[in-house]
């Protein structure tokens, strides 16, 4: 129960002090960036077309570098397992 009111008590406070940003109107709506016009959204749109395809195909090269070494150790634990064991 002591740690439900804490953190409901501290969630509460955050949520307090962070309104006041939230709610500025200052600046008339503008964010860090400045005014957003339709050349500014169609640039980062088109940052998020070639963001998207490099990230699949770096993290689709990691995982293939991974699968190659994970099977050089298997055939490596494989040879090895074969000469230990003796025979004919």
């Amino acid at each position: 129960m002591r740690r439900l009111l804490a953190t409901l008590t501290t969630a509460l406070l955050t949520l307090a002090l962070l309104a006041p940003v939230a709610l500025a109107t200052s600046d008339h709506g503008e964010g860090l960036y400045g005014e957003t016009d339709d050349k500014v959204v169609t640039n980062a749109g088109f940052i998020l077309i070639a963001f998207f395809p490099l990230f699949v195909l770096t993290m689709s090269v990691i995982q293939w570098r991974l699968e190659k070494r994970k099977d050089a150790r298997k055939a490596a634990g494989k040879l090895r397992a074969g000469r230990i064991r003796g025979g004919w």
